[in-house]
């Protein structure tokens, strides 16, 4: 066979290529060419996800190069599955034990013992975490550079009391892992009980930290993140939203997080800012590439204009909610986003399909944009108008659920301008890749899918439910 005359590295790097796009098929479609094949494509999966405890020692016996490893599904014995995996010459970096009831002690202490290369451990979802499960994290896996602990947490609003209570009893432990994770720089507390004594260890003792996303952590305060932040200043991702933060700390709030100069990511979710706030990023120029407000209030279209004059390097753009803007705002605003991947406009009443114009002239590198639910009013689309569009080939993909009003005529020039897309999604809901979804368009005909059909490269109809439209 030519294949015996070429080295096995050069395969690699072949089917390397191959299985780009569409990893798990290409891999199983090459694997049954022969055996030299299958060999080589086994070295080729770096993550797995173990569903059955019974098939353990077939498939890690199977594919050796493992530096992940998924155990989020439901099993008989998971602290045994663990010691069973720790018996594998195993270099696993990355692990994941999501969805579970408890953590697993036994099987997790037998396991750091054996594979001590772990540098990502994510806990999402735990029915239940004791302090002492802190603890041993700390014990057992003291390289961790990424850390995952989120997970739904009790609503504040008829056991504040107790919700607090519970925060305290976390200080130690979330105290005990900051001294012992020296090298972590990425953690996710989104839901965890946190307080601002807990935070403020965490700031202070991991002096490496890059990234902190702490998504629903009711008991941190304005005041609590201000402290913290100025014991990080080499932050560079801050995610936060909190129910309970108080009133808006302008002055200690601000300086700390304009502190930051190296901040790149700065989520805020529905929070209650200020144009102060914005105008103070302005001012230092903090090197943004992703800024995030949805749904945020008390700031006004001064306030983001004023910023993104100055910090012209947004490649991630999320206003959701924004009900102030119209189409003359983001005219105005496209002239600063010149580096604009992905923008999100959803539930911004004011606006038209003028906005998807406009942006998409501005933004030559934008190839994401999701508008859900905007504008109240019709739009017709004149064929002046359609023919001074252009066309923009860079958007690959087009989110525009949610909006009943929009016409056949709309479409047809959404195709049309924009030949490229993969994904034009005029449904509520879910967006997933090269995927058109009609679902509940009124105007849905067997001769309009015909025309869209010419006019884009769309790779995959969703007509599920649609019962005016024979499948042919």
């Amino acid at each position: 066979m030519v294949s015996s005359y070429i080295p096995d590295e050069l395969w690699e790097s072949i089917f390397k290529f191959i299985i780009y796009d569409d990893y798990d098929y290409s891999r199983c479609s090459l694997s049954h060419v022969s055996k030299h094949f299958l060999s080589i494509t086994n070295r080729l999966l770096f993550s797995l996800t173990l569903h059955d405890e019974s098939t353990c020692c077939r498939l890690l016996t199977r594919f050796t190069n493992l530096d992940s490893l998924n155990l989020t599904s439901k099993y008989i014995d998971l602290d045994n599955l663990l010691i069973e995996i720790s018996r594998f010459p195993l270099k696993l970096t990355s692990l994941n034990l999501s969805e579970q009831p408890t953590i697993p002690a036994i099987g997790l202490r037998a396991f750091s013992k054996k594979i001590t290369t772990l540098t990502s451990l994510t806990c999402s979802h735990i029915d239940s975490i004791s302090n002492s499960d802190l603890f041993l994290i700390a014990e057992c896996f003291p390289l961790l550079q990424e850390l995952n602990f989120r997970y739904p947490c009790p609503s504040i609003s008829s056991i504040e009391d107790s919700y607090h209570q519970v925060c305290s009893s976390y200080v130690d432990g979330i105290k005990a892992l900051s001294l012992a994770l020296i090298k972590l720089r990425k953690v996710n507390l989104s839901g965890f009980p946190l307080n601002n004594e807990s935070l403020f260890h965490l700031f202070n003792n991991c002096k490496l930290l890059q990234e902190v996303i702490m998504i629903r952590c009711d008991a941190i305060t304005y005041t609590g993140l201000a402290y913290a932040l100025r014991e990080r200043p080499t932050l560079n991702s801050l995610s936060f939203h909190s129910f309970e933060s108080g009133e808006f700390d302008t002055l200690n709030f601000i300086n700390s997080l304009v502190s930051l100069k190296g901040l790149t990511c700065l989520v805020l979710y529905d929070m209650n800012i200020s144009d102060e706030l914005l105008y103070s990023i302005a001012r230092k120029r903090l090197p943004l590439t992703k800024l995030d407000l949805s749904f945020c209030t008390g700031y006004s279209y001064a306030g983001i204009l004023r910023l993104l004059t100055k910090c012209q390097r947004i490649q991630h753009l999320n206003l959701q909610g924004a009900e102030y803007l119209t189409d003359q705002h983001v005219v105005q605003l496209s002239s600063f986003l010149g580096d604009l991947v992905y923008i999100n406009l959803s539930y911004c009443d004011e606006l038209t399909e003028s906005t998807l114009l406009a942006l998409a002239r501005k933004c030559p590198s934008l190839s994401k944009m999701i508008m859900e639910t905007f504008g109240n009013k019709i739009v017709r689309l004149s064929d002046s108008l359609l023919q001074e569009s252009g066309v923009y080939p860079q958007l690959k993909s087009l989110c525009l659920g949610g909006n009943l009003w929009f016409s056949y005529e709309g479409a047809i020039m959404v195709a049309s301008i924009f030949p490229n897309l993969k994904l034009f999604n005029l449904n509520a809901c879910t967006c997933s890749l090269k995927v058109f979804d009609l679902y509940s368009c009124p105007w849905l005909s067997e001769g309009n899918c015909q025309d869209l059909r010419k006019r884009c490269k769309v790779t995959y109809i969703n007509l599920a439910e649609w019962s005016r439209m024979k499948l042919l």
